[in-house]
């Protein structure tokens, strides 16, 4: 048989890397699936996914059982294409790739056809096997098996065209940096993988308001976060387990199943094998570092953020308006929740409602001021009084009955001066751990912020993230907590001097109050649904990227009442 000669793709767009069929197939159902898959490489697993594996599992048991269907892997430098074709029969000397879905096929006129996304797959694997075999291909078929329907595929001119066309534009998608726009047929994000990555709801939200906000974010995160409070245990793996270890014998050993782990956060410096970092890391679990005092070390961060994504940060955080404004936007929010937190307890009927009145009063005037500061030393001098007037205001919300050895004389934190300060600090560093895990998750530049200055061991990203969240969940549970007499002013502190610490208790106590909090939910003001404080770090961090993305405005609008 003569090979039938397809149309060959432009010089300038040939790669020394193929690129997989699978990847056709994504940018026919959606350009931008194609572009978090093959340029941001960015992967998830849902139900839908390992289902098809199950049944491609299943047929390859039967092709192993039938010498008359096989599978071939096939790659073309010609095409740039590599893949797997489920199977390949032949009838009558003709060669006949087959491809197996899952569901149901597209009905036009009452007459089953192929998606236009499993079209231009079994097309693709049609002119590989032309290019590979040299053999002549007229006709690809397609299963569905939701409905047994068997659909035929010719495999013409106008297919092969098709076919070179998607890979040019695939292959000039990857060139870019530029993530392609959420696509206009909502149904089809419905049964994407990628929706909790994508979040195209939320950006459609922002061209139709009056519609409810279909929710894809997945739900809270089961996994446990393992904090090894003392350095008398060690880390290690144990098969597909961690396994914690007292080092001198004297405790039973703790074995946890790697994929019930969310993070490993080592207070003190316990020691953690090298064997268990890569473990982590090959799972994608944080593992973080604080010291015994309550500092925030560093993360350990497996990998490197992908390049495109890293390129668009880098662009947008050295444009020193949009800096500005987002600047604003943190700010903003860290101001408003201050605020909050002091009207709830000035409309509770304290005593001090009179000077809390005028402290709010004063707030609320430099609040006003923030979106018309167009500097951001301005902003940083507007913040710094915000953080006066709160501070001021702290020891008027605290109970009557507290230890006086409880009130805060301010703010002071390098080191603690007193036992309320030394609770904000350790937990500041509990959040500034769990900002950077988001980050790090989300696929983010650390280094790259737009408000914080560069510095030691905090990167500046983490550190302007942190601002939408220190009320939320660090000074809410500590005044809380610390109204309710929950902190022993002799038992749970450790005094070297000046400097006031947590001892190992008062760590325990408090890393159990911190996480209670993060499950707790809320409903987002603006998107509409409700989600645990855990989720709500990756997902402020998920839509500070949409803001260099033309997809901004979503951003720190989090608002307590």
């Amino acid at each position: 048989m003569t090979p039938s000669t397809p149309t060959v793709i432009p010089t300038e767009h040939r790669y020394d890397e193929t690129l997989r069929v699978n990847a056709l197939h994504a940018l026919l159902y959606c350009p931008r699936l194609f572009y978090l898959e093959e340029v941001e490489e960015l992967y998830t697993q849902d139900e839908r996914v390992y289902a098809g594996r199950r049944l491609h599992a299943k047929l390859e048991q039967n092709y192993a059982d039938n010498e008359t269907i096989e599978a071939y892997t096939l790659e073309s430098p010609k095409l740039g294409l590599r893949g797997k074709v489920d199977c390949l029969k032949t009838e009558k000397g003709q060669f006949i790739p087959y491809e197996h879905k899952r569901g149901r096929s597209l009905r036009k006129n009452g007459k089953a056809t192929p998606w236009p996304s499993d079209r231009i797959q079994v097309l693709a694997y049609a002119l590989l096997l032309e290019d590979c075999l040299q053999v002549e291909i007229t006709e690809a078929r397609i299963r569905y098996h939701a409905e047994n329907v068997l659909v035929h595929v010719p495999v013409d001119e106008e297919g092969r065209k098709e076919v070179c066309q998607a890979i040019v534009q695939a292959y000039t998608l990857r060139q870019s940096t530029d993530r392609p726009p959420v696509i206009e047929n909502e149904k089809l994000c419905a049964t994407c993988a990628l929706a909790p990555v994508c979040l195209p709801e939320e950006s459609r939200l922002l061209e139709r308001s009056e519609q409810k906000t279909r929710r894809f974010f997945p739900e809270d995160d089961s996994r446990q976060i393992l904090h090894i409070t003392s350095p008398e245990f060690k880390v290690g793996r144990s098969g597909h387990q961690v396994k914690i270890t007292h080092v001198k014998g004297e405790q039973p050993d703790i074995t946890v199943p790697i994929n019930d782990i969310g993070q490993i956060v080592l207070h003190g410096f316990p020691q953690i094998s090298t064997q268990t970092l890569a473990f982590c890391s090959e799972h994608d679990i944080g593992v973080h570092l604080i010291s015994r005092g309550g500092k925030y070390i560093g993360s350990f961060q497996p990998g490197t953020s992908n390049v495109q994504r890293t390129i668009r940060q880098y662009k947008a955080l050295t444009d020193s308006g949009f800096c500005t404004n987002l600047a604003r936007k943190v700010v903003g929010c860290h101001a408003e929740h201050q605020r909050q937190v002091l009207m709830r307890y000035k409309r509770s009927g304290i005593k001090n409602a009179d000077e809390l009145q005028t402290i709010t009063n004063q707030m609320a005037i430099l609040i006003k001021s923030i979106p018309t500061v167009s500097e951001l030393e301005t902003l940083l001098g507007v913040e710094g009084n915000l953080a006066h007037l709160y501070f001021q205001a702290l020891p008027l919300i605290l109970s009557d009955t507290l230890d006086e050895r409880m009130i805060p004389k301010g703010r002071n934190k390098r080191p603690p001066l007193d036992r309320f300060n030394a609770l904000l600090s350790f937990g500041y560093s509990m959040l500034l751990k769990d900002v950077m895990n988001a980050i790090i998750t989300v696929g983010l530049e650390p280094a790259l912020g737009f408000y914080h200055q560069p510095r030691s061991q905090a990167a500046p990203l983490a550190l302007d993230l942190m601002e939408i969240f220190r009320v939320l969940l660090v000074d809410i549970p500590v005044i809380n907590s610390v109204n309710r007499h929950q902190w022993s002013p002799d038992e749970d502190f450790t005094i070297a001097g000046q400097q006031v610490w947590l001892n190992d208790d008062g760590r325990k106590k408090f890393i159990d109050l911190y996480e209670k909090r993060k499950k707790e939910t809320w409903k987002h003001p603006v998107i509409g649904y409700s989600l645990s404080y855990s989720r709500l770090l990756e997902l402020e961090v998920r839509l500070l990227e949409k803001e260099w993305t033309n997809e901004g405005g979503l951003f720190a609008q989090l608002r307590i009442r």
